[in-house]
């Protein structure tokens, strides 16, 4: 397979941001990815907040976050004193970032963990401030290894499925026809989230 995940190699903790958790929600084997994971997973009480209102009560999301907290698969910290001061420049500069996605980046760049955000705003300005390392993917923590081996079989093929076409997953364009190939192109048709759809939908539909 030639869609490999960029944490292989690393056990430096992570912090996901508020749509990554979506997307683990939406794939149905969101605690299974994160269990089986050795990276140590934080999470920041802001992005717990903005997954505290209706419908995530009512999707099922606000509880699947809950029972993460509860059984320690994940950890909630605080922004410190360093974090608030780069959250606020990011939500109060131009192109500000919303909440959840700054305080992603700044409680991960202030604590010299690695930040897993999706959205190419977001993805461009932790890059920046963390010269020019890159911010790992929410299909990063799906093709993990030891997700591959976690979730038996097929299981982690039918997550990243799940999480395009449920939770619309943002992936990059390196790793596109790579995860059409996986999950199969005539599934693929049916995830619009993926990057070139339109353009790429035609291709896929004739394999």
């Amino acid at each position: 397979m030639t869609c490999l995940s960029s944490l292989s190699d690393t056990l430096i903790p992570l912090v996901p941001d508020t749509s990554v958790l979506i997307n683990l929600h939406a794939c149905t084997f969101g605690e299974q990815v994160l269990r089986a994971i050795p990276n140590d997973i934080v999470l920041t009480e802001t992005v717990v907040t903005e997954l505290n209102h209706e419908t995530s009560h009512a999707n099922g999301e606000n509880g699947f976050i809950q029972r993460l907290i509860s059984e320690n698969v994940v950890k909630v910290v605080q922004m410190d004193d360093a974090a608030a001061r780069l959250f606020e420049t990011m939500i109060c500069s131009p192109g500000s970032l919303d909440d959840g996605e700054a305080a992603t980046i700044a409680v991960a760049v202030s604590q010299g963990f690695l930040p897993v955000v999706d959205e190419r705003k977001g993805r461009a300005r932790a890059q920046d401030l963390m010269n020019g390392q890159a911010p790992a993917w929410s299909l990063d923590l799906l093709v993990h290894p030891a997700v591959q081996i976690e979730l038996v079989g097929d299981g982690y093929i039918e997550a990243v499925y799940l999480a395009l076409r449920e939770g619309r997953m943002r992936i990059d364009d390196e790793r596109c026809e790579a995860v059409a190939r996986l999950i199969g192109f005539e599934r693929a048709v049916a995830c619009n989230s993926l990057p070139g759809f339109k353009s790429r939908k035609g291709s896929w539909e004739a394999k």
